[in-house]
């Protein structure tokens, strides 16, 4: 059902304005299913895991459903996917949204880690052996990942697929997937599946890479933005309303579009990788200061003259305890010092 997308004549849609782009809904039942089945399996997940007493942070579940799930609503079912088939900028912005943001949300969601803490064991440990599977791994591997998602984005613009899609729902839905699942290669394995990557992607590559990444996101929308050949341009010349602007310049926002948000998601993204790094460190320093403390050990008092109390027992450091290089180069220093 459209909503306040009024036609000024018979099959065609008013101009669209911002109180338009925000009342005007139509139901997609595919991409309704998928909400509603991703939203059903992590709401179990959480309320498993709570019934066991264990806590599931609200900050993850607030992002799964507001930016993940609400990022798919509305790229397939708000005023985008009403005025897309008439003009290219709302399909352009459907596309990112499923890209990159709707990725991003479901990733900060931790939905693998909810679903190991809340399944079965058997069943945790199967979902661990397909995420480590080589598959996953080569898919999933940082350099292969950036390249599904380039190339996705240039075979849906720069081929028939996207003027295809136009004119045929399934493969319109097919689309929808394939944007959402290309994108997720990237963001899931970085934020919450580390064991899918490589050993040398460290914290510090990985924010060089996200890095790299935001880069590489904003080449289809300066391609799109330049490029001198409409893009499915039979369909959208044909399909132009009367009050449409020129259908070229059309394709310029476009394009602008998917290259400001595509800067403005890697933000938020390197963010969430700096934080994941932050709390990486200091779960490493508790580590290691719980090891020093258990190094420390208790020196024997020496023995006490008749008639005198014994002298109190004294706690010798790790590195005078110790019979290894460090310890030795340390005390070393401190004699010298």
């Amino acid at each position: 059902m459209v909503g306040h997308a009024v036609t000024e004549s018979a099959g065609q849609l008013a101009e669209p304005t911002a109180g338009r782009l925000l009342s005007s809904w139509q139901l997609d039942v595919p991409a309704l299913l998928l909400v509603i089945v991703l939203g059903v399996l992590y709401g179990w997940g959480v309320a498993r895991l709570r019934r066991r007493g264990e806590p599931w942070p609200p900050a993850r579940v607030a992002a799964f459903v507001l930016i993940g799930l609400g990022g798919l609503v509305a790229a397939t079912m708000s005023g985008l996917a009403v005025y897309d088939h008439v003009l290219f900028w709302p399909a352009a912005v459907q596309n990112i949204l499923l890209d990159l943001v709707a990725p991003l949300g479901l990733a900060l969601g931790d939905p693998l880690r909810l679903a190991v803490g809340a399944l079965p064991k058997a069943a945790a440990g199967r979902v661990r052996g397909v995420m480590t599977s080589r598959v996953v791994r080569t898919l999933t591997f940082p350099f292969v990942s950036t390249a599904v998602v380039l190339g996705t984005e240039l075979t849906v613009y720069f081929t028939p697929y996207f003027a295809t899609a136009l004119h045929v729902g399934w493969l319109h839905e097919l689309m929808y997937l394939h944007l959402l699942a290309a994108g997720c290669l990237v963001v899931v394995p970085v934020l919450t599946h580390e064991e899918a990557l490589p050993s040398w992607c460290t914290h510090p590559v990985r924010a060089l890479l996200i890095f790299l990444d935001g880069i590489v996101d904003a080449v289809p929308g300066v391609v799109v933005m330049t490029h001198g050949t409409l893009i499915a341009g039979a369909w959208y010349l044909h399909h132009a309303p009367s009050w449409s602007s020129d259908v070229r310049y059309d394709q310029q926002v476009g394009g602008g579009a998917m290259i400001g948000i595509a800067e403005l998601v890697a933000l938020p993204f390197l963010l969430a990788m700096l934080h994941q790094w932050y709390r990486a460190e200091q779960a490493q320093t508790a580590v290691l200061d719980r090891r020093l403390d258990a190094e420390l050990t208790v020196a024997p008092a020496p023995p006490a003259d008749h008639g005198q109390a014994p002298a109190p027992e004294r706690v010798r450091p790790w590195w005078e305890t110790e019979q290894n290089e460090v310890a030795a180069r340390i005390r070393r220093q401190r004699r010298d010092g």
